[in-house]
């Protein structure tokens, strides 16, 4: 990979210094009155990655905090950012690298929360035919979804792994990457989540070997994050503030109890499964938090947004780390502001 110097990322000090240190909580009262709407767009179908959301609505974390929060399906994982940045919808679910990719053609979008804390995204594979490593790749087909950063993923995992790009046969299978990998037509597949499909084809014995982005050379990344409008980020904090504290709250909950959960997601929507549900959402707990204990629930590192945002500079996806420069921030989360 040709490599190129470019600017890195160069975080603003008052953000640093947020993002780096808690300040004594800030306090936000709610007073009486009526709550607030928040349209809340999710990234996907309802599933585990979502159950602390739909924790604190089920317990009214939210209604505490005076905040009506409505989740909607969006039409497909692109729509998310598309709607918030029309002001079709107030705050919305979506990933880190989707994030930058917007930023860079112009949309005025701000991470104010991560809700995963590490890449799901995953090489898959099967026991009968298993990658157990990224040099293991040599020589076989892997499906993709299409997606372009996934399939830089795959050049600078093979890169690190000594493995020569023309020696793996990348085949673009759009979203049918679980029918493409149980019929054989590949070895594996990347772009599955190791904490959703992962975990179902564990529970239908098809004993899949599992590669992580961030265990085979892809910087690490916040998989899932909350997004606002940067207008709303500097008009609409004490909203922010109370959303991200009662989403915490739920995530608490969740930790204590998976069942508050699956019990949330299953009224959400009634055809999920419940013992499917409850084994991903376990699956799922350890990275819904940051890995230091003394991080509130919803940290963003800035050195790993600044490691990742290089990634993807060298990698042709962003024209330079400068699109990334306030692309997040942690002023509104627990024990942080000022």
């Amino acid at each position: 990979m040709t490599r190129r110097r470019l600017p890195v990322l160069v975080l603003p000090a008052v953000l640093l210094a947020l993002a780096l240190a808690a300040c004594g909580e800030k306090e936000e009262t709610t007073g009486g009155g009526a709550s607030e709407r928040v349209d809340l767009v999710l990234d996907y179908l309802p599933n585990a990655d979502h159950a602390g959301i739909y924790a604190a609505i089920q317990q009214g974390d939210f209604d505490a905090a005076k905040l009506d929060v409505k989740p909607r399906t969006p039409s497909d994982p692109s729509a998310p950012l598309k709607l918030l940045a029309a002001g079709r919808a107030d705050l919305a679910i979506s990933y880190e690298p989707e994030l930058l990719l917007a930023r860079a053609k112009g949309a005025e979008l701000v991470s104010v929360g991560a809700l995963v804390q590490k890449p799901l995204t995953s090489i898959v594979s099967l026991q009968k035919r298993p990658i157990r490593s990224p040099a293991a790749l040599e020589g076989k087909k892997v499906a993709t979804a299409g997606i372009p950063y996934q399939d830089a993923y795959l050049k600078t995992i093979l890169e690190q792994a000594g493995v020569d790009a023309g020696r793996v046969k990348a085949i673009d299978v759009g979203f049918n990457l679980v029918p493409a990998l149980l019929t054989k037509r590949v070895d594996a597949v990347l772009g599955m989540f190791w904490n959703v499909e992962g975990v179902e084809l564990r529970r239908q014995n098809k004993d899949p070997v599992i590669l992580r982005m961030d265990e085979v050379g892809v910087p690490t990344y916040n998989e899932l994050i909350v997004v606002a409008r940067a207008a709303d980020v500097r008009s609409r904090g004490p909203l922010l503030r109370r959303f991200m504290r009662a989403l915490a709250r739920g995530h608490d909950a969740l930790r204590k109890d998976v069942e508050t959960g699956v019990d949330a997601l299953v009224k959400a929507n009634p055809d999920l499964d419940r013992n499917l549900q409850r084994a991903q959402i376990r699956a799922t707990l350890p990275v819904f938090f940051p890995a230091d204990e003394d991080r509130p629930f919803g940290f963003q590192d800035p050195q790993d947004w600044q490691r990742y945002a290089q990634w993807m500079t060298d990698n042709d996806l962003l024209p330079s780390t400068q699109t990334a420069q306030r692309a997040f921030t942690n002023e509104f989360l627990p024990g942080e502001g000022i």
